[in-house]
């Protein structure tokens, strides 16, 4: 680290122990009202200067206490009753590693009857989790409430604009206003911590923020959601079926009583918006994300995926190319023996493509109370240290509008599976429309265990055909599958699936 970098990192360090301004820093201890807003715009000052400063704040230092950083935390379900539960536990300990106090002093919820199993006899309660926000009783704000707008937006953007430290949790409000919230923080200069929104337990923002220095990144991809990854998991170990993983899912507490958020892969498509942003520098962009979900995975799609070598998992996928970004959320083939492909359970995993490091993968707990506790507090002693850096990686000003990508070529080819009416040449007319395209077929499957025995309305028998094609684009296979359609040789949808050759 450079001696200015520092320096700096002083500096900030000693305002936010003791919850000063920039103002009094540079009025008590630099000589300079405005010396802090000074550095902070890229001033350097001489090393005369640097030594007198850090002489006068280790003089002022000496025999002080920095005032403890008091905490208020806004949404009391599990995982803000698990950083309760953190920091009225394991208090001493932090205090020892940051020689100051980090306390919660205020809270918020909906019910403040409900039992929670923590003590919060001693804390203040405030129903309104704005009014929390700008309270002069805390001096960071955690917002762990959820949703993309309402209380949790409004709560948060309270306290950037009077300057207030935020942390949260929440996913679907970085994606939606992360931008102009990223803007606001830098305005005010308050800092803005979200390590929790994305993975878990997984310090992804925080690698992606300050742990990879100049690094380009080509692409990131990863598991994003544990819950699919769950049933997805079961159903290749125990073939069972889709609906009946999901309801094993709810039962343990992995997915919602409405699990489409998570099983459609909108989740994941919040998540790898935020990460492309960081990787990539350009604006966050969920509404440009190919999406597709899990809930059309079958046993039949399980068992041929395990036959030729490879799992099935839900990938988020977003990646640069000379043309702008491609973004992607979809089920996918990975060969068994790839490093995504040991991912299972509830775990998560984000790969990471870099021109230093080449493949950097991050595995971990994806969600629950104590992992996604445990990035909240990371983030709160970040702030407590002064550690700043910009939201999203580059001023909020510096990034670029987004860009996406044209559809290209995919490498790994289409694991393809039809519902083909038992007919003479309706194997003959589905390969006729791929060939019209272009479109080069590596093996054709027909099994009868692949299938269960089935008739069309007009009673002729149906088969179950699997096709693995070569490389080819999507749109190509999608308008094949259309017009194969519209000859009447299929029933019902198609199921196409990517193959990554990870």
């Amino acid at each position: 680290m450079s001696d200015i970098k520092s320096f700096r990192q002083s500096v900030e360090s000693f305002i936010a122990a003791r919850g000063w301004t920039p103002t009094r820093f540079g009025r008590t201890v630099a000589g300079d009202p405005l010396f802090v807003f000074d550095l902070r715009e890229g001033r350097e000052p001489r090393s005369e200067t640097r030594a007198r400063i850090l002489r006068a704040m280790q003089e002022f230092g000496e025999g002080e206490t920095a005032p403890p950083l008091r905490i208020g935390v806004a949404g009391l379900g599990n995982v803000g009753a698990t950083l309760v539960r953190i920091l009225q536990r394991d208090g001493a300990e932090l205090t020892r590693k940051l020689n100051r106090q980090i306390v919660v002093t205020a809270v918020a919820a909906r019910s403040r009857s409900r039992d929670r199993g923590i003590d919060i006899s001693g804390l203040e309660w405030f129903d309104d989790p704005v009014a929390l926000a700008k309270s002069d009783g805390i001096d960071l704000f955690v917002e762990l409430i959820g949703g993309e707008d309402g209380p949790a937006f409004a709560a948060v953007k309270a306290a950037l604009e009077i300057g207030r430290p935020v942390v949260t949790a929440n996913k679907a409000l970085l994606a939606k206003h992360g931008v102009a919230l990223a803007r606001l923080a830098e305005e005010s200069s308050a800092q803005l911590g979200f390590e929790a929104a994305v993975a878990g337990g997984i310090p992804v923002i925080k690698t992606l923020r300050e742990g990879l220095g100049s690094a380009r990144i080509a692409k990131v991809f990863g598991i994003m959601n544990g819950t699919c990854n769950y049933i997805l998991t079961r159903m290749g170990n125990e073939n069972i079926s889709f609906a009946d993983c999901l309801k094993d899912a709810q039962a343990l507490g992995y997915a919602e009583a409405d699990p489409s958020f998570d099983v459609e892969g909108f989740d994941t498509a919040h998540k790898l918006s935020i990460l492309a942003t960081l990787c990539f520098g350009y604006e966050i962009a969920p509404d440009q994300i190919r999406v597709e979900g899990i809930s059309s995975i079958t046993q039949h799609d399980i068992k041929v995926a395990a036959e030729l070598g490879y799992k099935i998992k839900l990938l988020g996928i977003a990646q640069r190319t000379e043309h702008g970004i491609e973004q992607r959320v979809h089920p996918t083939f990975v060969p068994k023996g790839s490093a995504i492909a040991g991912v299972d359970g509830v775990m998560n995993a984000i790969a990471l493509e870099t021109d230093h490091v080449h493949e950097l993968l991050l595995a971990g707990p994806g969600a629950g109370g104590p992992p996604t506790a445990a990035s909240v507090l990371s983030d709160i002693l970040d702030i407590a240290r002064g550690t700043r850096v910009p939201p999203l990686g580059v001023p909020s000003e510096e990034l670029m509008p987004y860009k996406q990508a044209p559809m290209r070529a995919h490498e790994g080819g289409f694991y393809i599976r039809l519902s083909a009416k038992d007919v003479p040449g309706a194997l003959a007319a589905i390969a006729t429309r791929m060939g019209e395209r272009s479109i080069s077929i590596d093996s054709v499957i027909q099994r009868s265990d692949l299938g269960v025995k089935a008739v069309a309305e007009d009673g002729t028998p149906i088969r179950t055909v699997v096709m693995i094609t070569q490389r080819t684009l999507e749109s190509d296979v999608r308008e094949s599958l259309a017009q194969i359609a519209a000859d009447g040789f299929i029933v019902g949808q198609p199921q196409l699936i990517r193959i990554e050759m990870l």
